[in-house]
This record gives C-alpha cells, structure tokens and sequence, in this order.
C-alpha cells in the first residue's frame, strides 16, 4: 500500500451504482470498502482507516444520518459526500445538519466528478 494511498468508504444502498464508483476509485489508486448500510459502515469504521466517506442520503435500511454522526464520533472532522437522487436537501440545509459534509451531489454525478472530489477534499479535509 502507498503512503499516500486515499482509503474511502461508501455507504450506498443500491450495489451496482456502488460497485460503479468502487471500482473507478480503485482504479485511481484509492483503497475502497462498500458497505449497503449502517452496520457495515460502523464496522468498516470500527476496523479500518478512512480519510473521506461517500454516503447516500437515502439508505435503504438504515439512517444516512446516523452514519455520518457515527463517523464523526469514531473519526472527528471526516469529510463526506452526500449522494442522493432526490432534490430534498438541494437547498444546501445537509450542511447545517452534518458538521463534516463537504459536498452534496447527485448520485449521477460522473464517476470521474466523484473522484475528483474525492481527491480534492480527503486531501484538504
């Protein structure tokens, strides 16, 4: 593993988008772990580094909230980046409900947009 290697976790309840996004990750060098919902992200917390989390807002069977407030207790100042394929939270109100959210993006966003946020705030934090 590089030093600098990036290690991300995403949190996505539909497998295939995640697995689209772990593998463009993968191969941009980042160390990726996809979890579908709360128990396996607070594992992969548990037992992992992270620098940054991709988390989408609507998880099937758990609370994207829940997640990022797990997160930022095991990892304080974590960046994340919200996904979602709806328009709820498009006024920008996620950033004054989680204190470590960095971005709100569409859950289309083009893998290489995701990556380059990615890079640009696991880097900056």
């Amino acid at each position: 593993m590089e030093k600098d290697q990036l290690n991300v976790l995403i949190v996505e309840s539909d497998a295939s988008l995640g697995r689209l996004w772990q593998k463009h990750l993968e191969r941009q060098g980042m160390r990726v772990r996809l979890e579908q919902d709360q128990a396996g992200a607070r594992d992969a917390l548990d037992t992992q580094p992270c620098d940054l989390i991709i988390l989408n807002l609507l998880l099937t069977r758990s609370s994207a909230f829940s997640v990022a407030d797990e997160a930022e207790a095991r990892h304080p100042g974590i960046p994340i980046l919200f996904v979602t394929n709806t328009s709820f939270f498009s006024d920008g109100s996620v950033f004054g409900l989680c204190a470590n959210a960095r971005a709100y993006v569409n859950a289309a966003t083009p893998p290489e947009d995701l990556t380059a946020m990615v890079e640009h705030y696991a880097r900056s934090g």
